[in-house]
């Protein structure tokens, strides 16, 4: 009796160790932020006219923001957004902007816009465009300060 149940621990044992050792180097799923580069120099080029056209009579050709709207750079945008999604941001562009004619624009042209203002504010930019959906852009974080680096 003693050696079936050894036998199975054995057997259990050598199943179980390989998946082990492979959950152990398996990277953790890391959520996203906004210093990881989300998107790309080029996006952000194709929202800059965008926005110029749709967003600077209010908030400012530089984004300080104007008399009617606040800014969409600096510190006081920066801590507006802290720990808030990517997607909450595009939702508020994407359903409330611009003011005199809300959700008119294409989700690819809130996109760029959103691109544009990360570029301004210093997020680096990186090698996949934006989402579109806001679902997706919810899985990215808004950090205002850069993470320290991971050891």
């Amino acid at each position: 009796m003693r050696r079936k149940y050894s036998a199975a621990i054995l057997v259990l044992a050598a199943i179980a160790a390989p998946l082990c050792l492979l959950r152990a180097q398996a990277p953790a799923s890391e959520s996203r932020s906004v210093w990881d580069g989300v998107y790309t120099e080029e996006q952000a080029k194709r929202g800059e006219p965008i926005y110029h056209k749709e967003c600077a009579a209010c908030h400012g050709d530089m984004l300080t923001g104007g008399e009617s709207a606040p800014p969409l750079t600096g510190g006081a945008f920066l801590a507006n957004w802290n720990g808030l999604t990517v997607g909450d941001l595009f939702d508020r562009i994407r359903k409330t902007m611009p003011q005199t004619n809300p959700g008119h624009l294409t989700r690819q042209q809130d996109a760029d816009i959103l691109a544009f203002m990360l570029s301004v504010n210093k997020f680096p930019a990186g090698k996949t465009e934006l989402y579109r959906q806001s679902e997706m852009l919810k899985e990215i974080r808004f950090e205002a300060e850069k993470p320290a680096p991971k050891k």
